[in-house]
């Protein structure tokens, strides 16, 4: 499971470098670069003097919250359209509701339809075993001549 980890692993005083950050949020050092650069990362990443990036807790907060959108099937341009809405500050709260309500609503159907498919799958194992333990088993889905 994604997660950032918690007050155990405090975060250092000058952030985490990128390597660091990958680890703890369980994406590559490539997917924090790409979600930098597709403008999905809501805070100015700190730099070092020599260019590095220097994470911090609010950095991979936000990061863990665009890697969880984005398994559940969140367009890039969605979480970035989200991105853009939490920048803009106070007032366009009842938008972003909308945006994660409408997204809750895909969740849900995709859930259902994975449900029914494991329903499906379910049944196939219920008919193999049955035949197995009935010793036809060797019928199954078997083209065989039609007579």
């Amino acid at each position: 499971m994604l997660e950032v980890k918690q007050p155990s692993d405090p975060i250092p005083e000058a952030g985490l470098s990128i390597a660091e950050a990958a680890e703890r949020t369980g994406v590559s050092v490539h997917t924090l670069r790409y979600y930098e650069r597709a403008g999905l990362v809501i805070t100015s990443v700190d730099r070092t003097t020599g260019g590095r990036r220097r994470y911090r807790e609010l950095d991979l907060r936000w990061i863990g919250m665009c890697t969880r959108l984005r398994s559940t099937g969140m367009p890039i341009r969605t979480i970035r359209e989200y991105a853009d809405l939490v920048l803009a500050g106070a007032g366009n709260e009842k938008e972003r509701l909308a945006l994660l309500e409408s997204h809750r609503a895909e969740v849900l159907a995709k859930l259902a339809e994975l449900q029914e498919n494991l329903e499906l799958i379910d049944h196939k194992i219920d008919v193999y075993r049955g035949r197995m333990d009935a010793g036809t088993a060797d019928t199954l889905w078997f083209p065989g001549p039609t007579g």
